[in-house]
């Protein structure tokens, strides 16, 4: 009988028992939000595979979870098919509309897209097409016996009858009804996000009160019975389109029926006795990688977690990794991105040698970093083996703020990350992919999949993907004890202008101590602190076939199995 897995004793863990991890053999999803968890769980037991999972969680996070995923905003999934031993990656994100252009934002005086409006709205959604696609592949290859209408119930139930709004819902519907930064926060300056999330008086909803989304409840209605194409060649695309040309925006029907996701080859990087596996350009799946590769130069001796050393030498990576990113990282339709030289031996071994030497100082300062970017993760395995990493997201909190009428489609604001200088690597161009923060993670052992992770925290998300990989797979922490640890993030929030090191104040006086001796700017934030992203995991003892789930007490998530 082979034996289970042997953690390290918690150490981060609030109960005596949840470092246990919820543990079966049949299935295990974790997402951000419980009912999203649970419509997943539900979906395995009723014979569905991973892929069918995600969507039926996916989708109902859309209702649930809305400032941080919906409908109107994009996604990328890696699928490891257990059968064929193959792993697949999708680009499920949207491109710029023809009329988006760096001329159309001159004409009007824009320095910088806006972040909020409908001219943020300037890429057409993706979302949808990666549920169709993955569903596609489910039907085709993985030969699922559920149908595409199944997989929505949950959603089209919630958004009908209503939920409870959670803690993580109702927070930032606080933060985005206050006009004390007009720019960001004054949603309710839109008629349809008012009408939406927002009581009779304008007034948020709190926690443990009904929100029900009436229009949203039609459109999901019309995509489970009509399908994923009903969403960019029918009556949905229609009214979009209609709002967003009433309103002097760029999306046009023909860029909505000429979308499609594309199936992609993950990258990857070896680290230790295994190699993670992410998504390539346009996703920034580049700079995590990136990270594991340089730390592959240094002994786990070198930085035991949770020490000073451990935290500089994750931030000098991150550093290293963001300067190769910021400089390369576009759609590659566009501009070949040297991905094989990034994550060579060669230059991982001269990065690891210049932070050696001190050296990280000589690269010149990285733009200031905006740890934002309200997205979810989910991951789900289920009983054959089949695995699924997915990520989704409107970029900002409630992306443009703009839903049009009778849709209930929130729509992102993804291509506010454009730039409008013309030299920039990621300069806005008709029919291009932005520079995405998003990316999903796998890490194998012996040809199979290991460990099922990823985080939202746009900036942040390489970084906690390095201590996810760092603390389990180097330190033996188990998934819920590396994600409950105290993070740190390398960037900047709104209304700052450098980058800084931000310590949640779990982590001991010493070790800020420490990393201001070493010149870092730091700043000391809440426990849990919500900036540092809401991770999630599933580990497979590959000898027991046990999976362990494991999900982020900084978000309103369940991590189930059974």
């Amino acid at each position: 009988m082979s034996a289970a897995l042997a953690f390290a004793e918690p150490k981060y863990v609030r109960t005596p028992s949840a470092w246990l991890n919820p543990m079966g053999q049949h299935g295990s999803i974790s997402s951000p939000h419980y009912l999203a968890s649970q419509a997943g769980l539900s979906t395995l037991r009723k014979g569905g595979n991973a892929i069918d999972a995600a969507i039926a969680a996916a989708s109902t996070l859309s209702v649930v979870y809305p400032h941080m995923a919906a409908l109107g905003g994009d996604n990328f999934w890696l699928i490891y098919n257990t059968r064929t031993g193959e792993l697949r990656g999708l680009n499920a994100s949207g491109r710029a509309g023809q009329k988006a252009t760096i001329a159309f934002y001159a004409k009007k005086d824009f320095r910088r897209i806006p972040p909020r409006g409908y001219y943020a709205a300037n890429t057409v959604p993706g979302c949808v097409s990666g549920w169709g696609e993955a569903y596609q592949y489910s039907k085709d290859v993985l030969r699922t016996k559920l149908l595409w209408k199944d997989l929505f119930a949950d959603a089209i139930r919630y958004a009908e009858t209503g939920f409870p709004v959670s803690a993580s819902l109702a927070r930032w519907l606080r933060i985005n009804t206050n006009t004390a930064n007009q720019e960001l926060n004054n949603l309710q300056q839109f008629p349809g996000f008012r009408q939406t999330f927002l009581r009779s008086d304008g007034s948020p909803y709190d926690v443990g009160e009904t929100l029900r989304q009436p229009h949203l409840f039609s459109t999901l209605q019309t995509l489970a019975e009509q399908g994923p194409e009903e969403f960019y060649l029918g009556e949905i695309a229609r009214k979009i389109v209609v709002d967003l040309e009433a309103h002097d925006g760029m999306l046009s029907l023909s860029d909505f029926a000429r979308h499609q996701a594309d199936w992609v080859r993950p990258i990857s990087a070896p680290y230790r006795d295994g190699i993670s596996f992410n998504l390539p350009p346009n996703s920034q799946g580049i700079a995590s990688l990136s990270i594991l590769n340089i730390l592959n130069q240094f002994d786990p001796a070198e930085f035991p977690e949770g020490s000073a050393p451990y935290y500089r030498l994750i931030i000098e990576a991150t550093k290293e990794a963001f300067y190769d990113r910021d400089r390369y990282l576009t759609d590659p339709a566009f501009q070949s991105v040297p991905v094989e030289e990034i994550l060579s031996c060669e230059h991982g071994r001269a990065q690891a040698a210049r932070i050696r030497s001190g050296g990280v100082d000589t690269l010149p300062d990285p733009k200031p970093l905006d740890p934002n970017g309200d997205t979810i993760w989910l991951g789900v395995v289920d009983q054959a083996g089949n695995a699924v990493s997915l990520i989704q997201s409107i970029y900002h909190d409630f992306g443009s703020g703009i839903i049009p009428p009778e849709t209930g489609v929130l729509l992102q604001n993804r291509g506010c990350f454009f730039s409008l200088e013309s030299e920039h690597v990621n300069r806005l161009e008709p029919g291009k992919r932005t520079f995405h923060t998003l990316s999903a993670a796998m890490f194998f052992k012996r040809g199979k999949p290991f460990l099922i992770y990823g985080t939202m925290g746009g900036e942040g998300q390489p970084q906690t993907q390095a201590a996810i990989v760092t603390r389990i797979i180097d330190h033996q922490l188990s998934p819920q004890d590396a994600i409950e640890g105290p993070r740190w993030l390398y960037g900047r929030t709104w209304g700052t202008v450098t980058n800084n090191v931000k310590l949640e104040s779990r982590i001991p006086q010493g070790v800020a101590d420490a990393l201001r001796r070493w010149q870092h700017s730091v700043e000391i934030v809440e426990p849990y602190a919500h900036i540092m992203g809401h991770a999630g995991a599933i580990l497979i003892d590959q000898e027991t076939q046990i999976q362990y789930s494991a999900s982020d007490p900084r978000s309103d998530g369940l991590a189930a199995s059974y």
